[in-house]
């Protein structure tokens, strides 16, 4: 039973998790298009911080917490070829959620100099890491 209800809450922070990292990039793709300086500017500067900090850190630390937990539950896991994919799939989206940390930082400082193209591929990024994660931990294809 205290698997399922770790599981739960691991689903949870995932989700949260998710929804920052898809729509994080796509207020980058606004952000681009607006002038330095500007009202517009520092209302997504605003908004990409909290987004950041209040929801995407602690739904990301509370998404590898939970994941550690049923490893320890489960530690036979770690030995199937399913697992260990989806592993290092999100190892690679914390890695794009430290990118975004950093895009951030470059809007707040003005060194932002992207187009707003760059960040509409960026913005794919989660979205095939996600289906892949997904097709790992329910179809286990190996």
């Amino acid at each position: 039973m205290l698997y399922l209800w770790v599981k739960a809450l691991h689903i949870l922070a995932i989700i949260s998790w998710m929804a920052g990292l898809l729509y994080l990039p796509r207020l980058y793709v606004y952000h681009a298009m607006v002038e330095r300086g500007s009202a517009r500017d520092l209302t997504f500067q605003l908004m990409e911080r909290r987004l950041l900090k209040a929801i995407m850190n602690p739904a990301m630390i509370a998404s590898f917490f939970f994941g550690f937990w049923m490893v320890l539950i489960d530690p036979g896991l770690l030995s199937q070829g399913w697992f260990n994919v989806k592993l290092g799939m999100v190892f690679l989206m914390a890695g794009v959620h430290g990118k975004f940390a950093v895009m951030r930082k470059a809007f707040e400082q003005g060194r932002a100099n992207q187009s707003d193209r760059y960040y509409r591929i960026w913005n794919e990024v989660p979205t095939v890491l996600m289906i892949i994660i997904v097709i790992m931990v329910v179809v286990q294809p190996f």
